[in-house]
Formats: structure tokens, C-alpha cells, sequence
């Protein structure tokens, strides 16, 4: 399947799904970023980016700390969910953009949440340098690699090709469908 066919399929599928997304799938995504927020220090100054947000989920749980906050997915459905959520919050805003071409200069990012979004990319290691390019240097990166999807050994292989320097990954328990993966950007 190409790239883009994969893509536009995911976009089709969350767009459906949208509105029953948290219904479906928000007590899986709540116990993947608090088992990250376990281990992650969120200061006043951050500038977090959430690759694919989804319902925008994450929000609720970093926003009131961070600077700014901001959410990207390619379905335009599942954004205009999560712009109810991001209403509450003043330094939350929204991108519709593809994840592997992000309309972000270099380095502007100091936190980036990868949060069920691996396994929806044509290409991980792609997806992942784009991502790695709109962090600063010594950016704090939350991945989640897919159980179903990787191996644990493949998901940190591909970690630390891209030169992101893992401090640990979390896959204990069994409500816990993926690796929680915490890296640091390495210098370019």
C-alpha cells in the first residue's frame, strides 16, 4: 500500500470514528500518558507539540503547565473534537497537517508526544526524523510504539537509529497496549 493510500485511509477511518473516539479508545490513551507523566517534569516554559492528538486527550493533562500547547492530526473530524477540549484552555491551538510534513520551522519544541501515532505511519523512522527536526535540542520526546506493531527490541532499534537518546521504556502491565518510550533529542 502506498504512503499516502495509508494515510488518507487513516484519515478516513479516525474522521468516522471521531465522535466516538474517547467512547472507544480514551481509558487506553489516559493510562498511556499518565504512565509517561509519571516519569516526565512538564516546567512553565515548555512548548509542547502532540503528534497526532487525536480528542486532544493530552491537554488536559499538560496545558495548564506548559506555555503553549500544540495538537496536530490529519483528520479534520477528529481536530473539531478536539477543539471542545482545547476551548478551556487559552494556549492551546490546533494544526490540521500531515505529521511527516509539519508546516513548524526547526527546532521550536521542547516537549513532542508521539501518542498512538507510530503505527498509524507509513513510515515511522520518517515520521519520526520530521518530528525530530521541530524539537530544540535536548527536547523530551513521549512515544508510544504499538505492541501489535513492534517488537520491543525494533521499537528501540528505531530510537536510537534517529539518535534519540532513550532514558526508558515503560510496557508493564496489561492494560498497557504499547511501549511508552522516553528519549531526549540528541544534537543533530
Amino acid at each position: 500500500m502506498s504512503g499516502w493510500r495509508q494515510k488518507r485511509e487513516t484519515m478516513q477511518h479516525y474522521n468516522v470514528t471521531a465522535k466516538s473516539y474517547d467512547e472507544l479508545y480514551a481509558a487506553e490513551q489516559r493510562v498511556k500518558i499518565e504512565k509517561a507523566l509519571e516519569k516526565v517534569r512538564i516546567p512553565n516554559n515548555s512548548l509542547i507539540l502532540d503528534g497526532g492528538c487525536g480528542t486532544g486527550l493530552l491537554f488536559e493533562y499538560v496545558a495548564d503547565k506548559a506555555q503553549l500547547v500544540v495538537g496536530i492530526d490529519i483528520s479534520r473530524r477528529i481536530l473539531e473534537e478536539a477543539k471542545k477540549r482545547a476551548k478551556k484552555f487559552s494556549n492551546v491551538h490546533l494544526v490540521l497537517a500531515d505529521a511527516d510534513h509539519q508546516p513548524f520551522r526547526d527546532g521550536v519544541f521542547s516537549h513532542v508526544f508521539t501518542v498512538t501515532l507510530l503505527q498509524n505511519m507509513p513510515n515511522p523512522e520518517k515520521t519520526l526524523i520530521e518530528f525530530k527536526r521541530v524539537a530544540v535540542e535536548n527536547a523530551l520526546f513521549v512515544i508510544t510504539g504499538l505492541k501489535k506493531k513492534f517488537s520491543r527490541s525494533s521499537f528501540e532499534f528505531l530510537l536510537r537509529k534517529l539518535k534519540l537518546s532513550v532514558m526508558e521504556i515503560v510496557d508493564g502491565n496489561a492494560e498497557l497496549k504499547c511501549y511508552v518510550a522516553l528519549c531526549v533529542r540528541d544534537k543533530r
